[in-house]
């Protein structure tokens, strides 16, 4: 395997170097800028404006603004003419894209103040950036627990990647017409009530922590398809307690990642049992070396920090390869593959071998 490649030049290679140090602090700046309404004030006005003007409009000292655009300036989130700063196409996105937003919120409300401790999470092999919310051992535990703010943006970093996928799953997973689906790791319920609203003759069993299925219980109920959807609380980690079994369909949908290799293996043997005879496998995830934009590896290669520092300690987005090795280990094989789904995601359909 290759990926990469060492060919700057020395000026540039420590400019970037220079990026990276001081990365912390320029992330606060452009939130600072984003949430202070300076760039949205900017954008506005095509001409560009002057630092008094913004300051006066916004109510904030012109000493404030002075600091933080002129990092905007280094950032190249605005360019300076005629002393007006004017709006870039990387200031747009970090204004008004919803994935840099919900990737901006979740790094900063999720896992800013953690990240301090990602040194010892890799010697220590546990997620020791989630003491900053309290004493557990996975966030999966944690999320009912945490502060509003945080549970907003984890949720809506986590919906947001998965949102987009749905409408072009559906008709994969439909086309043979499950009567019923085992979701692990359903979450807030969000698959089950796609897939009650798609097909009205499907049933859905939910199968997560009982934190979790308290908050898809309700979400159910008031969605009205109760008699379509039931719940089975589950400790997933516990190798011990099996699946239920006799589906013809097995979803996982961004979930193989929240854990280890030896974890994911026995999560593939207890799915690979639930089925019925004819049941698949259904397994979504993204994979960094299978996406069509550099922007999306980098995201994904950080994304693992956080699996390592606050999620669990051991778990990462992984390679394609490393997947469909511990797929032919758990005696399923791979029969369709859905590549560029969603955002950036890959779509395995699995059976038995």
């Amino acid at each position: 395997m290759n990926y990469g490649k060492d060919d700057k030049s020395a000026v540039q290679a420590k400019y970037d170097a220079q990026k990276i140090a001081f990365g912390p602090i320029m992330f606060q700046a452009a939130r600072a800028l984003r949430d202070l309404g300076i760039l949205e004030i900017i954008k506005r006005e095509r001409d560009g404006m002057k630092e008094d003007d913004i300051a006066s409009k916004l109510g904030l000292s012109v000493y404030g603004v002075k600091v933080l655009l002129e990092a905007g300036l280094s950032m190249e989130l605005v360019y300076m003419k005629d002393d007006k700063y004017i709006l870039t196409k990387t200031g747009f996105f970090v204004l008004s894209d919803q994935l840099s937003r919900v990737n901006m919120d979740f790094v900063n409300d999720v896992n800013y103040l953690g990240m301090f401790h990602l040194k010892e999470s890799i010697l220590s092999d546990r997620p020791a950036g989630l003491d900053v919310f309290g004493k557990w051992d996975t966030i999966y535990e944690a999320l009912k627990d945490l502060p509003d703010e945080v549970r907003k943006s984890w949720f809506g970093f986590d919906h947001y990647y998965s949102d987009i996928a749905f409408p072009e799953i559906l008709p994969i997973i439909f086309k043979d017409a499950p009567k019923n689906i085992l979701d692990v790791g359903g979450n807030t319920g969000k698959f089950a009530l796609k897939c009650a609203a798609y097909n009205e003759d499907v049933s859905v069993t939910i199968l997560d922590l009982p934190g979790q299925i308290k908050e898809a219980r309700e979400n159910i109920r008031e969605q009205g398809v109760e008699d379509r959807v039931s719940f089975q609380e589950a400790n997933l980690l516990d190798q011990s307690q099996p699946f239920p079994t006799g589906f013809d369909g097995v979803w996982m949908s961004q979930f193989l990642d929240c854990f280890s290799k030896p974890e994911i293996l026995s999560l593939l043997l207890r799915a690979k049992d639930a089925l019925s005879e004819r049941g698949s496998v259904y397994i979504l995830e993204t994979y960094w070396d299978n996406q069509r934009f550099e922007a999306s590896t980098y995201s994904l290669h950080a994304t693992s920090l956080y699996f390592t520092c606050l999620a669990n300690g051991n778990s990462q987005m992984y390679h394609t390869r490393d997947m469909l090795e511990l797929i032919d280990q758990a005696g399923l094989k791979v029969v369709e593959e859905f590549p560029e789904i969603g955002v950036s995601h890959t779509l395995f359909r699995c059976i038995r071998e």
